[in-house]
């Protein structure tokens, strides 16, 4: 740091007597001085110490001024007690008093409340009071400061106080110095983004920091003498103290000694401020001295490749990696004279050591440093450089090498001073330098020789040097600008460039020097033309791509682009180099021009690297052709130039380097290629021209060109072509035109052209074709997919061998349309019988699984036919599949049931009557007792048959009922209900209603109701159920005597009434079967008994086997037709025959499925749904089945 006096002033009064320099303080630009001298404020211009004005408005010495931020008025503090408000324009604003001589002002930095302060008060005034608020206080005030952000003012006191106070005045805190010595200086730090920090000097020679609360900062410097003015530069790097020293001290923000500003002063210094944005400040004296400074900051900095280190606020040390932008930071605590770094290791030295530091690993990237030697020396040295184990000191003529222990080892004294010093590197304890002297010499020395060497010589004195990576050239610059570059093998002078100031040899590249001149970089190598682009400052530095320039002390690292060189060797045929540049770093579009120029020269090597690094793999695919050739003694020039040329697009360049080659037929197939088929005519060979036709065809396929490509294909007889762009495009009719025009015996492209049609659903036209083939079996499967059955069952009737083609595809159709009954039958003819049964089952179990029971129970009823209808078809099938039939009977009935069961227990309302309820539930439970079928819930079954026995009264049946459930797992959501209900049930008195109690109609016996069969107990009859409401019906089975018929016994009971009493009076038996009708005349005729009204009573098991009636033929012929329901089961099974004892009760089976139903519930479900509510079948869908394409 230098300081250069700028200008000064020595102000006297009129009699030529010194006027003491109280305080002084810049505008906020800068631009003017505000000068506290004798009874006067001074105004001066700071370019040039010129006064502009002296202000008059105090009748005594002024002590104090200070400006406003806002750079609008200022003001002055008098001994005569007032403060003058003044504006911008040196004009007076107002004036205000005080009860005593102003010591000090200032100006809030963001509201612009001034603070004046006199010996025993002070006051706050702004422009928006009109009045001044003044606080009195005990001790006297020398200064004052705001924090940085206007919310605290700190009043130094004579006491050895500091007072913090708030805005209103009101004191926030109080702190004092040890012994109490009197206060005449302290500052806020200025700093933005820092804590407050109160800077306080007293009068026993002390420098300390405080926070706002009152806490000291670190510990108290001495500085040797009593401060009366502190201040801090603008961005509170730096602090100036001035006062008894008769000088002006700049410290650091830690309060650290830098030095002296300017000269001795031959009095006390009172006052110093700094300028707001440059780096210049003034001082004012006791005897009226004005002296106004220019502060030089010097550049410290160090350079070894990537890594740069330089002194920051004067005592730090940065060392910043240029490539990767790491920095690291050390704190010296002290002056930073010099910096050196080499490899590992840094050199700093301070005003009374040097600090030698290296790094904690040989990491490249690592940036952590630790003190390794510290030399306890004052060095006067102008230059300053570190080796690997020692320290290289210049001074002047003189060059010394030491150790890290500060013992010297060598000395060289030089001709003339060293001006530029260049570490060229070596193995430890024996690197070599480069050194520039003033008289145009270059020595080089190393730390091992005593002995220097002169390696060149220039006319003036040298300016900086550079040795290339190989050390195989040296680069000189001397002070008239001229740029030398030598050989150093024997000093030759190879070229030179002028108006260069710093220079740069590229570390990674031999022969990349970078020039520096006005606002230029050059970028020169070989002897070709440097490469020029603007650039400010100077460059230090060239790695790869890299340049590292120096531009008002700050360290820039640019990306240069490389491409001038690179192209310089290009041009130059230089490929090798070129590519060498090239990996330095260039732009993607420069390796494409590197490439395509190594690849036309045919320097496949460099190409093929220079694509790699493109990633263009069609490019390296080419290469490899390309050398494959070559290996194989294929060296034909101008074929490789084509077929590059070909790949670039320059097909007629390429074109006539083959015709030159004599290689025709390559031009004819790259044109083709290409299609380009007017330019490939002109190579055609006597037989290409179907070869050309033929690409030209596929050329208008793929540019969707369809009508031509299919005429360009027949018209070469490519048939199939045709025909596949034809069925791509879905053109039917112009298929079929081809189709017509082939030959029968043409079977394969018909074939094809069928299956096209067949794809477009053009199902007559493909029939067409199939047909002229004599293929029925696709002509059949066409109308399969159609869904055309009619068709394809006029075909199979004539042609049998084909039914399975269509009875399968039709059965699949049926059963996905719900019509199952028929797709049994389509099974069935189709021989699928294991396919029938899974299908139904399939749906049964489904339907069971997703709680559609009523389906279920439909499902297991069509089952049971199917396994019926096996049995008619083939009798060895009988034993197995008629106990099936009865099973699935079984189960469809239970599901049928389940299903109102399980609608009322999920869904909120029921259209069902208690009994009704009540009858389904009995009758689940005693189908369900012995075999419960999967998906049925014997809880939701005994839950039911208790609420409904509770409902209509019957306690004891309830009570049964519940103790039943109490074995079982009940679901959380029923737990309660059971149990209150159990607890309900045990109040109430243990008896049924007499008219719950099923009745048998055959014995009259009154069943219990927890009975575990559907028959009766006494006489074994099985009992019969409405399929609706599940009531008992008054219906008793009975038997045909052994040599009965089904048919005659139909005829005999649907004889007439008067043919019946002719037979009877006659005493005449009339039989009728299928082979013989006889007549038998009976003489002891007896009147039969009515086996229907007989009491039965059976005491032994065995006996009940009789309780069924069986009926001869007079007692058929007795019996009244319309009390007989018969049920006529198709074959094998027998007609059943039920006789209804209570007549008035009409009783109707339904013809499909022999249920039993009370007359009104069975029509009101045929309204309903249209059908019977079990089996689904009524009239109407029964003649559907039987139309349907099945009866063949």
């Amino acid at each position: 740091m230098r300081s250069v006096p700028t200008w000064a002033d020595k102000i006297q009064d009129a009699e030529k007597q010194e006027q003491c320099i109280y305080d002084l303080c810049f505008n906020p630009n800068g631009l003017q001085l505000i000068v506290a001298s004798g009874n006067r404020v001074l105004v001066y211009d700071t370019t040039d110490g010129t006064l502009i004005q002296a202000l008059k408005g105090h009748k005594d010495t002024v002590y104090c001024v200070n400006y406003a931020k806002n750079g609008q008025k200022f003001a002055s503090g008098s001994a005569d007690k007032t403060v003058i408000i003044w504006s911008s324009k040196l004009e007076g604003l107002l004036k205000y008093s005080h009860s005593d001589a102003i010591q000090c002002l200032s100006y809030n930095p963001l509201s612009n409340q001034l603070a004046s302060c006199a010996i025993t008060d002070f006051a706050f005034w702004s422009a928006e009071q009109k009045s001044v608020q003044k606080h009195k206080i005990n001790s006297r005030i020398n200064a004052c400061s705001w924090t940085n952000d206007g919310q605290y003012l700190a009043l130094a006191l004579g006491n050895g106080a500091i007072s913090i106070r708030n805005k209103l005045g009101e004191e926030k805190g109080r702190f004092e110095r040890p012994n109490s010595p009197s206060i005449w200086a302290i500052s806020w730090s200025i700093a933005p983004d820092e804590q407050d920090t109160l800077c306080v000097t007293d009068w026993n020679k002390s420098l300390s920091f405080y926070t706002l609360g009152g806490k000291l900062i670190g510990k108290d410097r001495n500085i040797g003498f009593d401060a009366l003015k502190v201040k801090y530069f603008s961005k509170g790097e730096f602090i100036m103290i001035c006062g008894s020293n008769k000088a002006c001290n700049m410290y650091t923000k830690d309060g650290i000694k830098l030095g002296t500003i300017g000269d001795q002063q031959s009095s006390w210094v009172w006052c110093c401020a700094v300028h707001p944005d440059e780096n210049f400040m003034v001082v004012g004296c006791q005897d009226g001295t004005i002296a106004y400074y220019q502060l030089v900051f010097n550049t410290v900095h160090g350079l070894y490749k990537e890594r740069y280190a330089f002194r920051e606020n004067m005592t730090d040390v940065i060392i910043q990696h240029l490539i990767t932008e790491q920095k690291v930071r050390i704190k010296c605590r002290d002056l930073i004279k010099k910096i050196a770094i080499y490899k590992h290791r840094l050199a700093v030295q301070l005003p009374e050591r040097v600090i030698i530091y290296e790094l904690y690993s040989n990491d490249s990237n690592d940036m952590h440093y630790r003190v390794k030697e510290k030399i306890t020396q004052k060095l006067d040295c102008s230059l300053l450089v570190i080796c690997g184990e020692h320290l290289v000191v210049c001074q002047e003529r003189t060059l010394q090498s030491m150790t890290f222990q500060g013992v010297q080892e060598r000395e060289w004294l030089l001709e003339s001073p060293i001006r530029y010093i260049k570490i060229i590197g070596g193995p430890p304890k024996q690197e070599g330098l480069i050194l520039g002297l003033k008289n145009g010499q270059v020595w080089e020395v190393h730390l091992d020789n005593p002995f220097p060497i002169l390696k060149v010589r220039v006319p003036s004195s040298v300016r900086c040097l550079d040795l290339s990576q190989r050390k195989q050239k040296l680069a000189v610059v001397d002070e008239t600008g001229l740029c030398q570059v030598f050989s150093t093998k024997d000093g030759e002078l190879q070229y030179q460039e002028p108006n260069t100031n710093s220079i740069a040899w590229n570390t990674q590249y031999e022969d990349m020097l970078a020039l520096s001149g006005p606002n230029v970089l050059s970028i020169k190598i070989e002897n070709f033309p440097a490469h020029k682009q603007k650039l400010t400052g100077f460059v230090v530095g060239l790695s790869g791509s890299k340049v590292f320039c120096l531009s008002e002390n700050t360290m820039t690292t640019l990306d240069l682009p490389l491409s001038g060189p690179m192209y310089q060797y290009i041009e130059n045929k230089m490929f090798a180099e070129a590519h060498r540049v090239a990996c330095l770093g260039v732009t993607e579009g420069d390796w494409e021009e590197l490439a395509h120029s190594a690849l036309e020269n045919l320097n496949f090597e460099i190409a093929r690297l220079a694509f790699v690094k493109l990633q263009d793999y069609g490019y390296l695919e080419l290469i490899r052709d390309l050398q494959d050739r070559q290996r194989k003694g294929d060296n034909n020039h101008d074929v490789m130039i084509g077929d590059i040329l070909a790949y670039k697009g320059k097909f007629k360049e390429a074109a006539r380097l083959y015709q030159k080659a004599g290689q025709e037929h390559k031009a004819l197939t790259m044109y083709t290629d290409m299609r380009m088929f007017d330019q490939a005519q002109d190579y055609l060979g006597s037989n290409d021209n179907t070869t050309l036709i033929r690409q030209k065809a596929d050329w208008a396929k793929n540019i969707n060109e369809f009508k031509a490509a299919v005429d360009m294909y027949l018209s070469i007889g490519d048939t199939k072509a045709a025909i596949d762009i034809l069925g791509e495009q879905g053109s039917a009719d112009q298929l079929v035109e081809v189709g017509r025009k082939l030959d029968k015996a043409e079977r394969g492209p018909l074939i094809e052209i069928a299956e096209h049609l067949k794809r477009l659903d053009k199902s007559n036209a493909a029939a067409e074709i199939y047909k002229r083939l004599g293929d029925s079996a696709a002509v059949l499967s066409l109308h399969v997919n159609a869904m055309e059955w009619a068709q394809a069952f006029s075909i199979v009737q004539t042609q049998p061998q084909h039914k399975e083609l269509v009875y399968v595809p039709y059965a699949h159709w049926l059963a996905e349309n719900d019509k199952f009954v028929q797709a049994q039958r389509a099974f069935h003819k189709a021989g699928r019988l294991d396919e029938a049964f899974h299908v139904l089952q399939q749906l049964t179990r489904n339907a069971v699984d997703e709680c559609r029971y009523h389906d279920a129970g439909y499902y297991y009823w069509v089952l049971g036919q199917q396994c019926l209808e096996l049995t008619r078809e083939n009798d060895e099938m009988l034993p197995k599949m008629l106990p099936k039939y009865r099973e699935n009977e079984r189960l469809a009935g239970i599901f049928y049931a389940y299903h109102s069961l399980h609608r009322y227990l999920e869904e909120p309302f029921t259209s069902f009557m208690p009994e009704a309820l009540f009858n389904i539930s009995r009758f689940l439970m005693t189908e369900i007792t012995e075999n419960r079928p999967k998906g049925i819930s014997l809880f939701n079954v005994l839950y039911c048959l208790s609420k409904q026995a509770k409902k209509l009264g019957a306690n004891k049946f309830t009570k049964q009922i519940l103790d039943k459930l109490q074995s079982l797992k009940i679901p959380a959501k029923f737990q309660e209900e059971v149990e209150l209900a159990t607890i309900s049930a045990r109040a109430r008195s243990y008896s049924d209603p007499e008219d719950l109690l099923p009745m048998c109609y055959r014995c009259s016996t009154y069943n219990p109701l927890l009975a575990t069969s559907n028959r009766c107990v006494n006489c074994g009859q099985k009992f019969v159920h409405s399929y609706v409401s599940f009531e008992i019906l008054p219906l008793v089975e009975f038997h045909l005597e052994d040599s009965i018929t089904d048919i005659e016994a139909v005829r005999l009971i649907e004889t007439p009434p008067g043919d019946k009493d002719h037979n009877m009076k006659d005493e005449w038996r009339q039989e009728i079967n299928e082979n013989a009708e006889t007549l038998q005349l009976d003489a002891d005729y007896e009147e039969p008994k009515d086996p229907f009204t007989t009491r039965m009573s059976f005491d032994d098991e065995s006996n009940k086997e009789i309780a069924t009636a069986t009926l001869n033929r007079a007692g058929l012929l007795a019996l009244d037709s319309s009390a007989v329901l018969i049920c006529k089961h198709p074959p094998p099974l027998r007609y059943q025959f039920y006789r209804n004892l209570l007549p008035d009760l009409q009783i109707r089976l339904c013809d499909y499925c022999f249920k039993a139903f009370h007359v009104d519930d069975f029509e009101l479900q045929l309204l309903q749904k249209g059908h019977c509510p079990f089996c689904r079948s009524s009239s109407e869908t029964q003649n559907i089945i039987d139309d349907e394409y099945l009866t063949f």
